[in-house]
C-alpha cells in the first residue's frame, strides 16, 4: 500500500514546523513542498539581524540536505498556481501538476501596502523577505533620510533595520495615536515613544499620508495636513494581508476581511485541506505571531497521526526587543477600572514603564505592559496563566519585595504546575524540561533546545528555561554551573581566568576559543568588562560590544544629548580648574550641576561635540571621570583634619590617593568609595562599596555598602589599620571582587550571596586562606600600571573621533532634534 501523498503550500516558518512535527510523529507519509522563495525556510523573527552580519544561511531554520535527508521533496521558486479539488491535484507555476491525498496550505501573509499614489516608485520598499532586505539595502546605500510607514511591531523592526543601515535621519510614521496600539497603552506608547527618541529616530503620529512625491524615484511624503517630509527610502510596514487568493480560486471558504477559514483541527470547507499560520482564520481571527503558527502546525499534524488535539484561542502575549528596548504585554493589557485595580510604576528618567491589572479583590493578576525593563515578563505571564494567587503586596511584582519578605515575592518558576506552557512557540510544558533534566541528565540550555524544542523559536522563553535547568538540578542535589549565557559554557570568573592565562585581547577570538555562535546583549559586555578589566585596553575599539553608555565614553540622557564629567579626585579643584569648567559648559551651552559624589556634570553636549569637549578639558588636565562605565565613580571625602576642627586624619589627600590608584579599572559594576576624617562620617564612607572612617589609632575599613534602591550600610573589615594596610586590604579585596562577582551585580548583592559571608570575606582577604592574597595584589597593579585617559585616546585617534559624528557625511552638523528650554538662567532637555 503507497503512503498518502500530503502536499504543503509554503515553504516559511509555519509550513517547515509542519513538516518537522509531522515526521516526528510518523514516517507514513509522501511529503512534497512547494516553496514560492528561491531559498528553503528561514527565520522571519529575526530577520532584522541580516543587517548585523548574520547571513541568509545564519537565518536558516536548516538545510537543504535536511528535506532529502527526511524524504521530503522540496521544490523552491515555484509556487503553487491552482487546486483542482474535485480530482486532487495541484498545479504550479513551472507547469508541474502532483497529486495529493492531503493539502495543507501554509501560504502565510503578503506586506498591507496603502493605495496611495506614488506608491509604486523607486525607493519605495516591503520589509518582508530577504530578498526585499537585499533590494533595500543596495539603496539605502546612497540615502541620507528614511522613513518606516507603521509603528507597529513590524513598522518598529524595520526602523531597527532603517538604523542598522547606517541611515543618519530616519523617521516613523503612524496613522494611530500612538506606537503600536495593539499591544500598549497610551501611556507605555508614550514612554517607547520618548525612548526611540533618544535612540535617534523621529516619531511622526496621527499622520495620513496623502501621496508620495517625486519623478521615477521618491523624493518625499506628502501627508494629508499639506506638510511634506523630504525622504530618500520608504520601507512600508504597515501590517500583513493573509495570502488566501489561491483558496479562493480553489473555491473554499474565506472571511470577508481575508483569511482561509478553518475549524479547531485547521481543516477548511475541505475536509482534506488544511489551513496553518498568517493564512488561517480561526474564529474570526488572524494570528500573526509564530507561537500560535507552531500550535496550529502540530494540531494538524496531530490529525493527521491519529491523535487528538485542536486549536484553542491562542494567548497573545508577546516580548520584544524594539531597537534595544524592552516592550512587553501580557494577559489581559487594556482592561480598566472597575473591571479591575491598576498598579503602574513610571520611571522617566531611566525611560521604565510598567503596569499591572489585578482582580478586584487582588487575588490574581489579569495582565499587564512593560517598556523598559520587561525582565519580570516571563514570570508574570506565567501567573496569569496558571492563576497563581498574588503575594500580600502586589506591587512587589513591579517594585521587588522590600524587607523581610524579600523572599516571598510570589511563587519562583519550580513552584509552576507541571502543565505550565514555557515555550508557546514549541509548546513545551515545565513537566517536559524538568523530565529532560532528571530523566535525560540534560544540565544545559542547548541540550534542552536540542531535546524539546523549548527555546528555539523566538528565544523569549530561554532565561526561564535557564532557571528550570538549574531549579531541577538543585533539586536533585545536582551540582550547577554557573554560565554566562547560552554562548558560553563557563562562568564569569573561569572565562575571566581562560582570557588572563591564554592572553587574549578581542571578542572575537574569545568567541572562537570558548564559545559558539555569534554572541547576545548578554555575553558581549560581560566580555567587553572583562577585557577591559584585565588589559585596561581602550573597548571603544570594539564599539558593538559594548553597553550604550560606554559606547560613547558618556551617559547618554534626557533628548539624546550626553553627559560629561570630569574626574575630580576626593572633590578637590583648583579655581582656575573651575574656571575652565564654567568656559566649556558656556561655550558649549552646557547644564552645570554639582553631583552627590562631589564632582561637577555637564549636561546637553551633543554627540559631535564630545570630543572638542574633552580636547578642551584634558588640556586644563582633566581626565576621564567614567561616569558611564562600570568601574570607580567617585571617593567621597570630607575635609578632614585639613579644615575641620573635628577631623583626626587627612581624609583629603587619602581620598585622592585612592581615588587616583583605583581610577579607570573596570569591575562588574560601578564602584564608589568614600573617606571620612572622624566618626562623624560627613563623607557617608559607610553606604559605598568601600568606605574609609579615621580612627584615633589609624583607619576603619568598610566594605559591600551601597546606595540605590536598596540601600545597604558597609560592614567593617578591619579596624584602626595603618594606610599602607588599608590599601594593601582594598587591593585584594577589589580584585577579588573582579574576579569572582556575576556580571552587575553590586558589592553588597556579591557579599550577601557569597557562602560564608564577612567572615569568609575576611578570611581571603586578611588572612589569606586561599592562598591567592599575593597574585590579587600583582594583577591590580597591573591594572594600575596601565591607567589611560579613555577621553584622551580618543581625542588622538582621528579614526576613533570618526565615531562621533552625527551624520556621516555632514560630521559638522548637530542632532537638529536635540531641544533645549530655559531653566533658571541655564537650559534643560525640552519635556517629551
Amino acid at each position: 500500500m503507497s503512503k498518502p501523498t500530503i502536499i504543503v503550500v509554503g515553504n516559511g516558518m509555519v509550513g517547515y514546523k509542519f513538516c518537522e512535527k509531522l515526521i516526528s510523529r510518523s514516517t507514513g507519509f509522501n511529503i512534497i513542498v512547494f516553496g514560492e522563495e528561491p531559498r528553503h525556510a528561514y527565520d522571519r523573527v529575526h530577520l532584522s539581524e541580516y543587517f548585523n552580519g548574520k547571513s541568509a544561511e545564519d537565518l536558516s531554520m536548516s538545510t537543504l540536505s535536511w528535506y532529502t535527508e527526511n524524504g521530503i521533496t522540496l521544490f523552491l521558486n515555484d509556487p503553487i498556481q491552482e487546486i483542482n479539488r474535485a480530482i486532487k491535484t495541484v498545479h504550479s507555476s513551472k507547469g508541474m501538476t502532483l497529486k495529493y491525498d492531503y493539502l495543507v496550505l501554509a501560504t502565510g501573509s503578503s506586506a498591507f501596502v496603502p493605495d496611495i499614489p506614488g506608491v509604486e516608485k523607486e525607493g519605495v520598499f516591503v520589509y518582508r523577505t530577504i530578498e526585499d532586505l537585499e533590494l533595500i539595502k543596495t539603496h539605502a546605500a546612497n540615502a541620507k533620510v528614511g522613513a518606516v510607514m507603521g509603528g507597529g511591531l513590524l513598522g518598529l523592526e524595520a526602523a531597527k533595520a532603517v538604523l542598522d543601515l547606517g541611515i543618519p535621519e530616519a523617521h516613523v510614521i503612524e496613522f494611530a495615536p500612538r506606537l503600536m496600539p495593539r499591544q500598549i497603552d497610551s501611556m507605555g506608547s508614550s514612554m517607547l515613544q520618548s525612548k526611540l527618541k533618544s535612540l535617534g529616530l523621529n516619531i511622526h503620529l496621527n499622520k495620513s499620508t496623502q501621496c508620495i512625491t517625486g519623478d521615477h524615484q521618491i523624493t518625499g511624503l506628502k501627508f494629508n495636513d499639506d506638510s511634506i517630509l523630504p525622504v530618500d527610502i520608504l520601507v512600508i510596514s504597515a501590517g500583513i494581508r493573509p495570502r488566501d487568493e489561491l483558496a479562493k480560486l480553489a473555491g473554499l471558504h474565506v472571511g470577508t476581511r481575508g483569511g482561509i477559514v478553518v475549524n479547531e483541527k485547521m481543516q477548511t470547507s475541505d475536509e482534506c485541506i488544511f489551513a496553518i499560520g498568517e493564512c488561517a482564520l480561526f474564529d474570526g481571527m488572524i494570528y500573526g505571531l509564530v507561537a500560535p503558527g507552531y500550535e496550529m502546525a502540530d494540531v494538524v499534524a496531530s490529525y493527521l497521526t491519529e491523535a487528538d488535539k485542536s486549536f484553542k484561542a491562542f494567548d497573545m502575549s508577546t516580548k520584544l526587543k524594539l531597537i534595544g528596548v524592552d516592550v512587553a504585554s501580557f494577559g489581559d493589557a487594556f482592561i480598566t477600572e472597575p473591571d479591575c485595580r491598576t498598579i503602574i510604576f513610571e520611571d522617566t528618567h531611566k525611560g521604565i514603564y510598567k503596569r499591572i491589572n489585578i482582580s478586584t479583590d487582588g487575588q490574581y493578576l489579569l495582565g499587564g505592559i512593560l517598556i523598559g525593563d520587561a525582565d519580570a515578563y516571563n514570570m508574570l505571564l506565567q501567573t496569569v496563566n496558571n492563576k497563581l494567587v498574588l503575594p500580600p503586596n502586589p506591587e512587589d511584582l513591579l517594585l521587588g519585595a522590600r524587607g523581610a519578605e524579600a523572599g516571598d515575592a510570589g511563587a519562583g518558576v519550580m513552584s509552576l504546575p507541571d502543565d505550565a506552557l514555557i515555550c508557546s512557540c514549541e509548546a513545551v510544558t515545565k513537566g517536559a524540561i524538568c523530565d529532560a533534566v532528571t530523566g535525560q541528565g540534560v544540565t544545559s540550555v542547548d541540550g534542552i533546545k536540542k531535546c524539546t524544542k523549548a527555546g528555539t523559536g523566538c528565544g523569549g522563553c530561554v532565561p526561564m528555561v535557564k532557571d528550570l535547568v538549574v531549579g531541577t538540578m538543585k533539586a536533585n542535589g545536582q551540582y550547577v554551573k554557573n554560565v554566562i549565557c547560552e554562548h558560553f559554557d563557563h562562568s564569569r570568573q573561569e572565562l575571566l581566568d581562560l582570557i588572563r592565562v591564554n592572553k587574549i585581547k578581542n571578542y572575537d577570538e574569545v568567541l572562537d576559543h570558548y564559545g559558539r555562535g555569534d554572541g547576545c546583549e548578554v555575553c558581549k559586555p560581560v566580555v567587553a568588562s572583562i577585557l577591559s578589566g584585565l588589559w585596561n585596553d581602550l573597548i571603544v575599539k570594539q564599539a558593538p560590544i559594548q553597553d550604550s553608555n560606554d559606547r560613547y565614553l558618556a551617559n547618554i540622557q534626557k533628548g539624546g544629548t550626553y553627559s560629561v564629567v570630569p574626574r575630580i579626585p576626593g572633590g578637590e579643584i583648583t579655581p582656575d580648574k573651575l574656571i575652565v569648567i564654567g568656559q566649556v559648559a558656556k561655550k558649549y551651552n552646557l547644564y552645570t550641576k554639582i553631583t552627590g559624589g562631589q564632582r561637577i556634570d555637564l549636561f546637553g553636549a551633543h554627540m559631535g561635540d564630545l570630543p572638542q569637549i574633552w580636547e578642551e578639558l584634558i588640556d586644563a588636565g582633566f581626565e576621564s571621570g567614567h561616569a558611564y562605565g562600570k568601574s570607580l565613580r567617585t571617593v567621597k571625602s570630607c575635609v578632614g583634619s585639613t579644615w575641620c576642627r573635628f577631623g583626626l586624619h587627612d581624609s583629603v589627600s587619602f581620598a585622592i590617593e585612592i581615588e587616583d590608584r583605583y581610577k579607570g579599572i573596570r569591575s562588574p559594576h560601578k564602584l564608589k568609595g568614600g573617606v571620612s576624617g572622624c566618626i562623624r562620617e560627613c563623607a557617608e564612607a559607610q553606604a559605598k562599596d568601600f568606605g574609609i572612617i579615621a580612627t584615633e589609632k589609624g583607619w576603619n575599613l568598610y566594605v559591600c555598602g551601597n546606595g540605590g534602591s536598596k540601600p545597604q550600610h558597609a560592614l567593617l573589615l578591619a579596624a584602626d589599620i595603618d594606610s599602607e594596610t588599608c590599601i594593601k586590604y582594598l587591593d585584594r579585596f577589589l580584585m577579588f571582587y573582579i574576579k569572582t562577582a556575576d556580571p552587575l551585580t553590586r558589592t553588597a548583592t556579591w557579599l550577601n550571596k557569597m557562602d560564608g559571608g564577612l567572615s569568609y570575606l575576611k578570611n581571603v582577604i586578611i588572612n589569606d586562606s586561599l592562598g591567592i592574597a599575593e597574585q590579587l595584589e600583582e594583577d591590580i597593579q597591573g591594572l594600575i600600571n596601565t591607567y589611560h585617559c579613555e577621553w584622551k585616546e580618543v581625542v588622538e585617534s582621528p579614526e576613533l573621533r570618526k565615531r562621533f559624528n552625527h551624520f556621516v557625511n555632514a560630521p559638522e552638523e548637530k542632532d537638529p532634534h536635540a531641544q533645549f528650554e530655559p531653566m533658571r538662567d541655564q537650559v534643560k532637555a525640552k519635556g517629551w
